[in-house]
């Protein structure tokens, strides 16, 4: 009497798919570079930056500016703390803001190169389906009007919409006449004014 045979679950082939997949990939490829880049950060902001803003501040040590709620004040921050004393790290506080300001400047510039790059126009890039369909439906409409005054005007395609060649205003005059101002809508005849 044998036990019986353990049955692969369905949801680990879905697993292994899902991390197989590039963004997993991509995310932990930056969670790695995130984690280097804090280290730099870091010494930037605690080896660089403090220093010299303590020196204009007037020689203050942001590491160990720190307020003392209950308990003994130590010589440094580690030292007060270790004793038991409750403290305020001012210091602390301040080196995590420009900690972030900091990453929060380089992730903005990154975001907006990505961008940049999305959004650079491609090199002979066919035009869309839809704007060739409008383009054809244009090409039709005046060549079975055969091109007279009162044929379709000219019509630009940019983005999503088609607007007529109305800059100057003018419709012609048979439209006019007709009611049909060139794009399908009924359209009365002026009234005189009185």
């Amino acid at each position: 009497m044998g036990l019986p045979p353990i049955r692969r679950p369905g949801w680990l082939d879905d697993f292994a798919a899902f991390v197989a997949r590039g963004n997993v990939v991509d995310l932990a490829v930056g969670v790695v570079i995130g984690a280097a880049f804090t280290t730099i950060v870091t010494s930037l902001v605690e080896d660089l930056l403090n220093p010299v803003i303590g020196l204009l501040v007037g020689g203050i040590d942001f590491s160990n500016l720190f307020v003392v709620l209950s308990g003994e004040r130590g010589p440094s921050l580690a030292a007060t703390r270790a004793s038991g004393a409750a403290v305020l790290a001012l210091g602390a506080f301040v080196n995590a803001v420009i900690k972030f300001v900091i990453v929060a400047f380089a992730v903005f510039w990154l975001v907006r190169l990505i961008r940049r790059v999305r959004a650079a126009p491609g090199a002979g890039k066919e035009p869309a389906a839809e704007e060739v369909l409008l383009r054809e439906i244009r090409d039709e409409l005046r060549a079975a009007r055969g091109g007279a005054a009162g044929s379709v005007p000219a019509a630009r395609v940019s983005g999503d919409r088609v607007s007529g060649d109305r800059a100057s205003g003018d419709r012609a005059s048979g439209d006019r006449a007709s009611g049909d101002p060139g794009h399908g809508e009924a359209v009365a005849p002026p009234r005189p004014v009185p």
